[in-house]
C-alpha cells in the first residue's frame, strides 16, 4: 500500500469517527422528514400546475364549442335567407374548429390522466410522510430515554466525565480537610507542650513556670506508686514544692524524745 493510500485511509477513518461522534440520530431524522416534506410540496405543486393547465384547456374547449354552435346557427340562418355562400363559409369555419377541438380534447384527456397520477402519488407520499413522522417521533423518544438512562447509569457508576471530575474534587477536598485537621491537632499539642508560644493571649512566664512545676510532682507520685506496687521502693511521698515550711520540716532533723526517768529500786527519793 502506497503512502498516499494510507494517508487517505487514515484521514477517512478519522473523519468517519469524528462525524460519528458529532452525528445525532434525532437531527438526522428531522432532516430526513424535512426533505420528505419538501418532496411532498413539489408533488403538490406539480398537481396544482397540471390542474391549472387542464382548467385552461377546459376553458378553451368551451369557448371553441360556443363558437362552433354560433357558426352552426349562422349557417342555418344563411340558408333561410337564401345565402348559400354564407352558409358554406360558416360550415368551413366550423370544420376548422372541429380540428382544434379534437386536439384540445386529446390534450385535456392527457392532462387529466397526469393529474390523477400525480394526485395518487401525492396521497401515497403523504401517507408515507405521516408514517415516517410517527416512526421518527417514536425513535427520537426512545433515543432520548436511552440517552438519559445511560447518563444516569454513568453518573451512578462514576464513569461519566462530569461525575469523575466531581469525584476528584471531593477526594481532594477530603484530603485537604484531613491535612488541615492533622495540622490543627499538631499545633494544639505544640502549644500545650510549650514548644510554640500562643501570641493571641497575654504572655505570663511566671504562670507558665508554675504550671510546668505543678505537672512534675504528679508524675513523681505516680512513679512512686508504681514502685510501691512492685515492691521496688517505699510508699509514695507527697512533694510539697510549693510549701516552703514543709521543706524546712523535712530538712531539719527531729530531736529524739527524752527518756523517762524512773526511781531506783529500794525506794530512794
Amino acid at each position: 500500500m502506497s503512502v498516499m493510500k494510507r494517508m487517505s485511509m487514515i484521514f477517512k477513518s478519522k473523519a468517519n469517527k469524528a462525524l460519528d461522534r458529532m452525528e445525532d440520530p434525532r437531527e438526522t431524522l428531522d432532516y430526513s422528514y424535512q426533505r420528505q416534506l419538501e418532496m411532498l410540496q413539489k408533488v403538490r405543486r406539480g398537481v396544482a400546475d397540471v390542474a391549472t393547465s387542464r382548467k385552461r384547456l377546459e376553458l378553451q374547449i368551451n369557448q371553441l364549442e360556443q363558437q362552433q354552435n354560433k357558426l352552426t346557427d349562422q349557417g342555418k340562418k344563411a340558408l333561410q335567407v337564401g345565402r348559400e355562400d354564407l352558409a358554406r363559409e360558416a360550415l368551413t369555419r366550423r370544420a376548422g374548429l372541429d380540428s382544434q377541438l379534437g386536439d384540445l380534447r386529446a390534450q385535456y384527456q392527457q392532462l387529466q390522466g397526469e393529474e390523477e397520477k400525480l394526485t395518487l402519488a401525492s396521497q401515497r407520499l403523504q401517507a408515507k410522510v405521516d408514517s415516517f413522522r410517527t416512526r421518527k417521533e417514536t425513535i427520537k423518544a426512545t433515543y432520548t430515554a436511552a440517552e438519559a438512562q445511560t447518563k444516569i447509569n454513568e453518573a451512578f457508576s462514576g464513569i461519566s466525565e462530569e461525575m469523575g471530575d466531581v469525584g476528584l474534587a471531593i477526594q481532594r477536598a477530603e484530603e485537604k480537610t484531613e491535612t488541615m485537621k492533622a495540622r490543627a491537632g499538631a499545633i494544639d499539642e505544640l502549644l500545650a507542650s510549650g514548644a510554640l508560644e500562643d501570641f493571641s493571649g497575654p504572655k505570663d512566664d511566671i504562670q507558665a513556670e508554675l504550671d510546668r512545676m505543678g505537672s512534675g510532682p504528679g508524675v513523681d507520685l505516680e512513679l512512686e506508686a508504681l514502685k510501691a506496687e512492685l515492691g521496688q521502693g517505699s510508699a509514695p511521698k507527697e512533694l510539697n514544692q510549693g510549701n516552703p515550711a514543709a521543706h524546712q520540716q523535712q530538712d531539719t532533723p527531729q530531736q529524739a524524745p527524752q527518756a523517762k526517768q524512773f526511781p531506783p529500786p529500794g525506794g530512794a527519793q
